[in-house]
Formats: structure tokens, C-alpha cells, sequence
């Protein structure tokens, strides 16, 4: 095996994702390579650790930290270090293998700075956005994309030199957008829950499409493709446990299944009441839901529990008629990235048990692809 020392710093251009020719560097957990990749000095902490992952297809993806940002194009076998530095990710977004966005922070207790890439990671450019501070972007092409903060949503035609304001209803805690025209928002709704709402003409109207009333009001998430709408609802959180329901709608929002109706000791009641298709989400006892990919007609959480320490996703292939968690692996935080209702990888984005695993069977199983030392 040839072992080959990454310079402190970015790596060359024959190291760059997706090149076939570039020389290959064999991990294994604990190995000469993954100390030689995880090398230097962490931004922002004392060790490295993973914060989001992405993968274009099969075998080309992503996985960034603080400080770190590393690679592979041949699902996982091995892995190049792409850049080194200062800033500490907190989401990818790239719409090709050269070109993306990021957001990422200089400082740990900084906010999130917009930048960009057109070498596919070697170096970024940030772009300056004022007082606008993202949480969370997604770029639909080079030019197109939206951005979210906790309470707003955003639009820019000019891959984010500006953005304008999309109106939504007040007391909006999360929103997403399909495209220009075609959005949903959660809205929390004092002294009685959440109620999600959707427009099909870009926010200047919108329509009610569900309420769920709750004890507690903590936010939730939203996951569009296609007619397929999926909504988590947080209840209460407390003992490391998190109350929550999950819901779906296969036809725009005309009809809803509750899928996922989890209260917990340490949460409570899971907002809605009624009981869901399942009990429990991913990860019990208690655990918190992560990410959710739609993908192939399937609908795959992720989900930890702190309390067991286990890391895993739950799975519906057939729009939340029936659910299934699947086998647990050991572990502290999670998020997910799937390629296809099979094909997905799994980082374990805390900071002692930091790691990268690959599922060939939908997640019924996790082979780890490389730790950090």
C-alpha cells in the first residue's frame, strides 16, 4: 500500500474528487492514512469532527467538518483530503463535482458566512451578504437557489451575490421552497400548535394545509419532492429524549397520514394527539430525529438517541402507510445522505465517536468507511 502525507494546506490538483488518476490513499480506521488525512490543527476545537455530508451518485461524495473538508470518488474505498483551513462547515451544497456553496463559520461562536467553490472544494470565495446570516441553502443550478434563517426565506437568480426577501405568513420557524413559485412553511401558533401552509405563487398567497396542536411549539422541519410532503412537528425535549410526530401527504398536502407518533418521559405528549402509524421513530428509546432524504419513492429519517447511544434511520416505501426502524448501530449524532432507497452513507457527526459509514441495503446494515483518528 503507498501511503502518501497530504501537505498541511489544500491538496494538489491530481488529488481533486472524481480524477481516476489521481494516487490513491487506502483508509482503515485508526490507520496511517486517515492520521496523516485528519492531520493539522482543527478549526475551532481541540479535534476534529464531522458536520454534513453529501453525495453526488454512488460513488462521489463529500463529508465536512471544522476545518476539514474531504473526499472520495470511488464510494468510500479511499479518500483524499480536499481542503485544510479555517473555516468550520456547517451544510454542503453542491450541484456538481466543481461547483458548490457552503455554509461555514471563521469563528466558533460566529455566524454562518455564504461561500463558494468552482474547483469542487479546494478553495472558496465568500460571498458577502451583509446582516443576512443563513441557516440552511440549497442551490437548484448556478444561478438559482434559496436560503433560509429561522424565520425567513430567501431567493437569488445570481448564485447569491444578492437575495431578495420571499414573504411568509408571521410566526414562520421553517420553510422550503421547490422553486420559485411552489413553497410550504411551518408556522407555530401561540397557545395552540403548528400549522403548515403552502403557495404556488411565490408567497404572495397562502393556503392552510394542515394544523396539529401541541403542547409545546419548538419548530419542525419540512421535506418536499414532487407531490410527496413530509413535516416533523417537536413536541417537548427533556432526559436526552425528544417528543415529536412525523407526517406525510402523497398528493400536495389534500390528504395527511401520520406516520411516526413518538412521546417520551423526558418530552411528553408528541404534538397531534392521535396515534400514528408507528410509536416510535428511529433510534429509541427516545431519540431525535436527524435528516430525512426522499429518494426512489422512499422516505428515509435519520434518528439518534443519546440515551442508548446508537445512531440509525427508519424507512416508508410506500408514502407513510406503514414505517420500519431499522437495527441501530452504536454511536452519538447523526445525518444522512442517500443516493437511492438502497444506496446511502450515515456520518456520525459527533465529537468522540467521529465517523463515515455506507449502507448498500436501504440501512439495514452500515460497513464504517473511515474514522477519525
Amino acid at each position: 500500500m503507498i501511503s502518501v502525507k497530504l501537505k498541511s494546506g489544500l491538496v494538489t490538483a491530481a488529488l481533486m474528487i472524481g480524477l481516476t488518476s489521481a494516487v490513491p490513499l487506502t483508509q482503515a480506521a485508526g490507520g496511517s492514512t486517515a492520521k496523516d488525512i485528519f492531520s493539522g490543527t482543527p478549526a475551532g476545537d481541540t479535534a476534529y469532527h464531522f458536520s454534513d455530508i453529501q453525495f453526488l451518485n454512488g460513488t462521489t461524495g463529500r463529508v465536512a467538518g471544522n476545518g476539514i473538508l474531504i473526499g472520495t470518488s470511488d464510494a468510500g474505498s479511499t479518500w483524499q483530503s480536499i481542503y485544510k483551513g479555517t473555516w468550520q462547515f456547517t451544510q454542503l451544497d453542491f450541484i456538481s463535482n466543481t461547483t458548490g456553496w457552503a455554509l461555514a463559520k471563521s469563528s466558533a461562536t460566529g455566524t454562518n458566512a455564504l461561500i463558494h467553490t468552482t474547483d469542487g472544494g479546494k478553495s472558496f470565495t465568500k460571498i458577502i451578504t451583509g446582516s443576512l446570516a443563513l441557516e440552511r441553502i440549497h442551490f437548484t443550478d448556478a444561478k438559482n437557489g434559496f436560503g433560509y434563517t429561522r424565520a425567513f426565506a430567501y431567493k437569488t437568480s445570481n448564485g447569491g451575490k444578492t437575495w431578495s426577501k420571499i414573504s411568509t405568513p408571521a410566526n414562520t420557524r421553517y420553510a422550503e421552497f421547490a422553486d420559485t413559485k411552489h413553497g410550504w412553511t411551518l408556522i407555530v401558533v401561540p397557545g395552540f400548535g403548528y400549522r403548515l401552509s403552502r403557495t404556488t405563487d411565490g408567497g404572495a398567497n397562502w393556503s392552510t394545509k394542515l394544523t396539529v396542536k401541541s403542547e409545546e411549539s419548538l419548530g419542525g422541519k419540512i421535506y418536499t419532492k414532487g407531490s410527496q410532503v413530509w413535516a416533523q412537528f417537536y413536541g417537548g425535549v427533556g432526559m436526552s429524549q425528544q417528543s415529536y410526530s412525523l407526517y406525510a401527504s402523497a398528493d400536495d398536502g389534500s390528504s395527511w397520514r401520520k406516520v411516526i407518533s413518538q412521546e417520551t418521559a423526558g418530552g411528553g405528549s408528541a404534538p397531534g394527539g392521535a396515534a400514528g402509524v408507528v410509536k416510535e421513530g428511529p433510534a429509541s428509546p427516545g431519540g431525535h430525529p436527524s435528516n430525512m432524504q426522499l429518494v426512489d419513492g422512499a422516505a428515509i429519517l435519520g434518528g439518534y438517541s443519546p440515551a442508548a447511544e446508537v445512531i440509525g434511520v427508519g424507512r416508508s416505501i410506500d408514502s407513510g402507510k406503514s414505517w420500519s426502524n431499522l437495527t441501530p448501530i452504536a454511536g452519538l449524532e447523526n445525518i444522512i445522505s442517500f443516493t437511492s432507497k438502497e444506496l446511502g452513507w450515515m456520518a456520525d457527526t459527533s465529537k468522540s465517536n467521529a465517523a463515515v459509514y455506507r449502507t448498500t441495503d436501504g440501512g439495514k446494515s452500515w460497513s464504517n468507511k473511515i474514522s477519525i483518528p
